[in-house]
């Protein structure tokens, strides 16, 4: 698909004068744009008051300064990037923190031999997941010198916008800045046409009647930030035009979901005869690419003071010779309101698609024309996996060569990432990675953890790379056929998920610093007819042909019954400490709270002696007293 569009000699900038006054019933993120200088190391700002972003969001790739800076008028259009084999074959912009809405990227391209080979590139521009745009060389000469501008409508539901390039050949691919608008979800009949995530292309944007206009080339604004063309070079047929205009104002303009610009509807071009004179033909013609759906949008509004009753201007709109509708503009709004027409054609066979208005009654009349390209997206990978590929990108620390930007599988008519391969899901709604195969290529990460999110992973071969750290405990799908991991510098214990893996034939571990007892699961896919090594891991034990584990040692570390035992043994220690400190501080407090004063304990002493000497003077009276002999003491 080759589709350079019309907007191609143009040398203005798409810019935004987008006010920020709006009323609550907006239902798009106002105001939301991007404006990147692809290229450039600062800001700068244009004369229509837009402020262009330096370069940034870009995965590689470096800059360059068209040869002839002074044939272009503002500075985003002098400066690029461009993409060269060395940064991969696929690249991207990532513009981050988008709400979910139906955006307009505008994108220009200029060539300009910047680098001094004369040899414009051939390359892919895609929106998330679908091809958009396809460069192609040769390039006409203007189109190489003066630039392109190129725009869509699609719809980001994800957080981020990728803007990626795809080059086809050792030329890189080029780009001098991005533009990012925010519109309406319901704009341009989404619900109807776009529920499959179809992408809008811009064919033609035509302003009859007037100049180019719009955010960028005037200080008419558009809330979507469309620009619009002259129709001047897209008329045909042999009718003498007229162009009309009024500073009326229009009723219907600026309203939701599609805010078409009230300047859109002040300008028209009609016939200067009429039907009744035997005139009355309007023409115009557009190139496209074949094989595709095109929704052509006519916009109306009866302008001229003469006609202010029904049936005052009446003609027949044919599309590719097919006489499609009857128009009466009085009759649909009445006058100075914005009337607007839209239709879908199916599989165009033809590379020009026609417009032609027929008067029926007066002059056929019309104020703009909208056709936009019908590209269905292309299925992208399940988030999930997308998380984990990125996180893998990180971990594994894969080379910038290698290209791993953007959607890991996504265009199909592109290959996935380098060493990736992906399939369709079961369900046939997404892309799923299905292998990865980065053997020898000089990783010197570890493995994320997060790889257990490849749920469909059939085959994964990290072998003769200088990868550390442990092997991830999620590792082992029961999808996971293959596995090589041989002559890495993995550490830890061989985790029990893989040999959990019913689906597993193949497994390579030799060649790591791999230690402890080896699940008997895993060591049981060679006794059932599959493949395994384990050599050169000097730790590995608890199979046969390895040593035997250690006592109570398993898998690189104390077993369950070893803890189990030091957790018992520490117990009674620790109760066995308590009660001796118990009987210790018992003891301590019998000594100071019950036991008598040093005083107290020499009275007492001398209190029984004389006890005991009273008592021996009782007892010897007593003796006296029975033998008859006088006693010392006498009764008075």
């Amino acid at each position: 698909m080759s589709i350079f569009l019309t907007l191609t000699l143009l040398s203005s900038i798409f810019g935004t004068t987008i006010s920020t006054n709006l009323p609550p019933s907006f239902s798009f993120p106002y105001g939301l744009s991007y404006h990147i200088d692809c290229g450039s190391p600062t800001n700068t700002t244009d004369p229509f008051n837009t402020t262009w972003l330096s370069d940034r969001y870009f995965s590689g790739g470096a800059t360059g300064i068209v040869s002839e800076p002074l044939n272009f008028h503002h500075a985003h259009e002098k400066t690029l990037r461009f993409f060269p084999i060395s940064s991969g074959k696929k690249n991207c912009y990532a513009i981050p923190s988008l709400p979910p809405s139906r955006y307009l990227l505008r994108t220009f391209v200029v060539y300009d031999n910047y680098d001094g080979r004369s040899h414009p590139p051939s390359f892919d521009v895609a929106i998330a997941s679908t091809v958009v745009f396809s460069w192609r060389s040769p390039w006409p000469p203007s189109l190489a010198r003066d630039g392109a501008y190129a725009d869509l409508f699609a719809t980001i539901l994800s957080s981020e916008a990728l803007i990626c390039f795809y080059s086809l050949a050792t030329d890189p691919p080029v780009i001098s800045s991005i533009e990012l608008f925010a519109a309406d979800l319901a704009s341009y009949d989404a619900a109807a046409i776009a529920d499959n995530g179809t992408v809008l292309v811009n064919y033609g944007r035509l302003s009859c009647g007037s100049d180019q206009w719009g955010p960028g080339f005037s200080n008419d604004s558009d809330l979507f930030g469309r620009s619009w063309q002259s129709d001047s070079v897209f008329r045909t047929g042999q009718s003498k035009i007229v162009a009309v205009s009024t500073r009326n104002s229009i009723s219907g303009a600026e309203e939701k979901p599609n805010y078409f610009p009230e300047k859109l509807y002040q300008t028209a071009v009609m016939t200067a005869t009429t039907a009744e004179e035997g005139g009355g033909v309007l023409e115009y013609e557009l190139r496209v690419d074949a094989k595709l759906d095109y929704l052509v949008w006519l916009h109306f509004a009866e302008i001229e003071g003469r006609v202010r009753r029904v049936g005052g201007r009446v003609f027949d709109v044919y599309i590719n010779g097919d006489n499609l509708t009857r128009v009466d503009i009085y009759k649909q709004v009445g006058g100075f309101a914005a009337f607007t027409w839209h239709h879908t054609v199916k599989n165009l066979s033809s590379s020009v698609l026609s417009v032609k208005l027929v008067g029926v009654v007066g002059a056929p009349l019309i104020c703009g024309i909208e056709n936009y390209a019908l590209v269905p997206s292309d299925p992208s990978t399940v988030p999930q996996q997308v998380v984990a590929m990125k996180a893998l990108k990180d971990s594994l620390r894969v080379p910038e060569r290698m290209g791993w930007n953007g959607d890991p599988c996504a265009p199909t008519n592109w290959d996935a990432w380098e060493g990736v391969t992906c399939r369709m899901s079961k369900d046939n709604t997404a892309l799923v990675i299905s292998q990865i195969d980065l053997g020898s290529q000089g990783l010197k990460g570890f493995i994320s953890g997060q790889i257990s999110l490849l749920s469909d992973l059939v085959s994964l071969n990290l072998s003769s790379n200088l990868l550390t750290g442990e092997i991830p405990a999620g590792l082992g799908q029961k999808s996971l056929i293959h596995l090589d991991l041989s002559n890495n510098q993995l550490t830890g214990s061989i985790p029990d998920s893989i040999g959990a893996s019913s689906s597993l034939q193949l497994v390579l571990l030799n060649g790591n610093l791999l230690e402890g007892q080896v699940p008997e699961q895993l060591y049981s896919i060679g006794v059932h007819g599959g493949a395994i090594d384990l050599s050169g891991n000097k730790g590995l034990c608890g199979v046969p042909s390895l040593p035997a584990c250690p006592l109570f040692w398993e898998n690189g570390k104390l077993s369950t019954q070893a803890k189990i035992a030091i957790g018992v043994s520490c117990s009674f220690v620790f109760c066995t400490i308590l009660l001796v400190v118990y009987i210790f501080i018992r003891r301590r407090r019998n000594d100071y709270d019950f036991a008598l004063p040093h005083e107290l304990t020499s009275l007492a002493a001398k209190r029984n002696r004389y006890q005991r000497q009273k008592s021996l003077m009782v007892l010897e009276m007593e003796s006296q007293h029975a033998k008859g002999q006088p006693s010392h003491f006498t009764t008075q």
